[in-house]
């Protein structure tokens, strides 16, 4: 998720989806990885909804209000959302972390700009708020329930 892949097969994947077109000949590992976030990036309005922005940075290291934001999500948003952290949780895990050196903290920090947005324009703002997007997504994948997921592809 951290390494970019190269962004004409990125455009290329994303064009035959688009198109309803399963592609099978994938040749680069982060060509998906970068087609998620993509995907995430691109929604009209962010997983987390402007109006919960606030609360999402304001609690982002207190489980339980993290919990709460999430269940306060519009359905669709706590179904989607919930989906991903419960995919970001099998990364998550010591024997995948191994491998990939991708520990809850580094997928919260290339996730959260794909899923909050700030609504300040001032700069300062928005390089403090990263990090707590960062956490708010880290908790998320550390603490929230995702089993009732299981199952679902």
């Amino acid at each position: 998720y951290r390494v970019s892949a190269d962004v004409d097969e990125v455009n290329t994947l994303k064009s035959r989806l688009d198109h309803w077109e399963l592609p099978a000949d994938t040749t680069d590992a982060h060509a998906p990885a970068s087609l998620l976030k993509l995907w995430y990036r691109e929604l009209y309005e962010p997983l987390i909804p402007d109006e919960l922005y606030n609360d999402c940075v304001t609690h982002h290291a207190e489980p339980e209000r993290t919990i709460t934001i999430v269940n306060n999500l519009p359905e669709l948003n706590k179904l989607v959302l919930c989906y991903l952290v419960r995919f970001l949780q099998i990364f998550a895990r010591s024997e995948v972390v191994q491998v990939t050196k991708m520990d809850a903290s580094n997928l919260a920090m290339v996730i959260a700009p794909n899923c909050l947005r700030c609504t300040s324009q001032d700069p300062r703002i928005i390089f403090e708020n990263a990090r707590k997007e960062m956490a708010f997504m880290r908790t998320l994948i550390q603490s929230l329930d995702t089993s009732f997921m299981e199952g679902i592809y």
